[in-house]
């Protein structure tokens, strides 16, 4: 599982449709659709309910969006913190 799989996650959970979502992440639909799928193979079960308006999400999917989230917030603030701690570091030349 890849963080770029749980941004596309989290995107067309927040959007309910692929195409916002793609728009949103800079991607074009089908790549997308596959990181969707692939997340969906990798965790055994479909997270979203495919209709004819866009993606909505199923039990698993709702349950999953919340540590998605958490996730993603956890990266960011690493990298928040590193870059933080690499810029009061004092150089030795």
């Amino acid at each position: 599982m890849s963080l770029t799989h749980l941004q596309s996650f989290v995107a067309v959970a927040e959007e309910g449709h692929v195409g916002r979502a793609a728009r949103r992440l800079h991607l074009s639909q089908p790549p997308l659709s596959r990181h969707i799928l692939s997340l969906e193979d990798e965790l055994g079960t479909p997270l979203f309910e495919r209709t004819p308006r866009g993606m909505r999400l199923l039990p698993a999917g709702t349950a999953f969006l919340t540590h998605a989230r958490r996730i993603l917030a956890e990266v960011d603030a690493a990298v928040l913190t590193v870059r933080k701690a690499a810029a009061d570091v004092p150089e030795t030349n």
